[in-house]
């Protein structure tokens, strides 16, 4: 159990984010990633479509013998986490919490914007784990949902800006000095974003502190791969498998195995992702 990979699941692409972090912090274990980018974005679906297709990909993950979930979309995070962890033997993580803890350790003057996909905002999981911990936060959330189809899509710059900047001119009037990126496809739109909302403003990605609960929880379970084999990485995509081979790479500066793989297809057989 030790040398099976982490399972990581995202609505796309964004997860990557996640994954970058968990490479960076924890270079000896293996990730198996499943990205539904066929039924992207998850965050203006209904709850009971984010619900069906959350667990259909974690059962996969689960079914292939992973020693961890992390749930590396928030609108899946706000949704299915408490149910995720009742229905598995084994540790899930989400990355709304570990967003809401770097969030309030770079505030200074306690004013915190969100934002986030609609399913993700309209469930004020970020405002409900912020004021657990700090009631003084003010908060300010906005729906964004245009923003991961930019990410999806792979848009320049140029093509990303106007949307950007129109998006959130609510909360430039804010006084907000802390953003939190409440979307994983979000980073990967940092330079655009960073202009827009100004250098004053902190962006906090929540993928550096979920593969820090990631790194607690592997040890604290006993569950640090002990292979000393370099450790294989596979990616699933139920989209284009070279669209996302070329934004997985761009992001993480390296080559990526990368297949087609929806787990809607495979009926009642889970096809094994080789390791």
């Amino acid at each position: 159990m030790r040398n099976a990979p982490i399972g990581v699941m995202d609505s796309g692409v964004g997860g990557l984010t996640v994954v970058g972090e968990i490479w960076r912090q924890l270079p000896r274990e293996e990730v198996l990633f499943y990205g539904d980018s066929a039924r992207c974005p998850y965050g203006d679906r209904p709850i009971e479509e984010i619900v069906t297709f959350t667990f259909k990909a974690l059962d996969y993950l689960v079914s292939q013998g992973v020693k961890m979930l992390v749930i590396a979309c928030n609108t899946a995070t706000a949704v299915c986490l408490e149910t995720a962890r009742k229905r598995y033997a084994i540790p899930v993580l989400g990355v709304i919490a570990p967003g809401a803890r770097a969030a309030i350790a770079a505030t200074s003057n306690q004013k915190v914007g969100i934002i986030g996909t609609t399913a993700t905002i309209r469930s004020g999981s970020y405002p409900k784990a912020l004021h657990a911990t700090h009631r003084g936060i003010q908060t300010f959330p906005l729906a964004c949902p245009r923003f991961v189809d930019l990410v999806e899509r792979g848009v320049a710059y140029e093509e990303a800006l106007p949307v950007i900047e129109n998006t959130l001119q609510p909360l430039l009037t804010s006084q907000m000095d802390t953003l939190i990126l409440g979307c994983t496809h979000y980073p990967l739109l940092t330079p655009v974003i960073q202009e827009v909302v100004g250098s004053h403003v902190q962006l906090i990605n929540s993928a550096e502190q979920t593969a820090r609960d990631v790194s607690f929880w592997l040890d604290e379970h006993e569950l640090t791969r002990i292979d000393l084999r370099e450790p294989h990485h596979v990616f699933l995509t139920s989209g284009d498998p070279q669209q996302f081979l070329r934004i997985g790479q761009k992001w993480l500066g390296r080559s990526l195995d990368v297949s087609h793989f929806d787990v809607w297809q495979m009926g009642d057989y889970a096809e094994p992702a080789h390791f």
